[in-house]
């Protein structure tokens, strides 16, 4: 196992960097870049546009040297901890992303903790309960969770909170807590503002891992060995938790590497409907206005969370499922 480990992170290096040059090649490739897209802003609006400052602020963020040259030198400052500036927003990443990261983890894990607690029960019942009107009940609900976009359930969540009850539900706080220190009524105003966004978030993965647990659980279930239980006596709960269950986790566990890099993205389109204060907008508008120091900082997390999730999900599968072998040696 630990020479598993290290295989794997030394090969975690040359992946990341290989990522980290595709990412700067294609947003560099783009025929203009941030300041273009400025002076043309500026003149459009009819602006005076002082060439002077265009030029210095190219040659203080490295545009006035080689592509090659700014790669290093960003992917340097990557190593060291310092993401970079934004041209935007005038400040470093760090101080743009702020609390919106916190937020996204916030959100995303108690998305990912209120699917699980409604999709492995719903799963459960309609694989040991297949082809009743409980199994095509959930059946159908999980369907329709997947059949409906995020950002169209949040639209009618808006529309009829609003008519119906003149509320409006958009944000994770109350506007006076916007730019205030966290404090104890700013934390149980995220928590009031929390469960709407994961109810809606969470609609289509709550489909979607209903289907996967009912279908994997399925497959289990009329395996021999089950069958061989069952005829030794077994309770039907021990019989099911013993090794089915278990065994129709291996998809969960595997999906790992796509769960920590959502815990950071979000939901992108809802966040925009809803006003979130996440780090999906954030993302979205970076890329817009090619902003590609905070872009490429978000694009590299994303990437080197999902590199560290595959990992994970690997080792974990090992120790689920013995069958696994990490080293792929023949077993004896």
């Amino acid at each position: 196992m630990l020479r598993y480990l290290v295989r794997r992170v030394l090969i975690m290096v040359p992946t990341l960097f290989v990522t980290s040059a595709l990412i700067f090649t294609v947003m560099s490739s783009a025929p203009t870049n941030y300041f273009d897209n400025l002076v043309q802003e500026m003149q459009a609006q009819g602006e005076k546009v002082d060439q002077a400052r265009i030029d210095f602020m190219k040659h203080e963020y490295g545009f006035d040297k080689p592509p090659v040259e700014r790669y290093f030198w960003w992917v340097g400052g990557l190593v060291r901890g310092d993401f970079g500036y934004s041209f935007e927003y005038q400040l470093p990443v760090r101080q743009v992303v702020g609390d919106r990261v916190w937020l996204t983890i916030l959100l995303s894990f108690t998305t990912i903790v209120f699917t699980w607690l409604v999709a492995f029960p719903i799963g459960i019942y309609s694989a040991t309960h297949q082809y009743s009107w409980g199994d095509y009940g959930l059946t159908t609900l999980g369907l329709m969770g997947l059949a409906i976009p995020h950002f169209l359930l949040a639209l009618i969540f808006l529309y009829f909170s609003n008519q119906w009850f003149g509320l409006s539900i958009g944000g994770l706080m109350d506007p006076k807590y916007f730019d205030a220190p966290m404090s104890w009524g700013k934390f149980t105003s995220i928590l009031s503002h929390l469960w709407i966004p994961v109810i809606i978030i969470g609609t289509a993965g709550t489909g979607s891992m209903i289907r996967s647990v009912r279908a994997n659980l399925l497959e289990e279930l009329h395996k021999q060995y089950v069958v061989t239980a069952r005829s030794k006596g077994l309770s039907p709960w021990r019989v099911l938790f013993k090794y089915p269950f278990r065994m129709s986790l291996n998809f969960f566990i595997s999906d790992i590497g796509s769960i920590l890099p959502s815990v950071i993205s979000g939901g992108e389109l809802v966040a925009i409907v809803l006003s979130l204060q996440t780090t999906g907008p954030l993302l979205i508008r970076a890329l817009q206005s090619q902003d590609i120091y905070l872009a490429g900082s978000f694009l590299m997390l994303l990437s080197t969370l999902t590199v560290i999730g595959v990992l994970v999900s690997d080792v974990a599968l090992a120790f689920l499922d013995p069958r696994i072998r990490l080293l792929g040696g023949a077993t004896k």
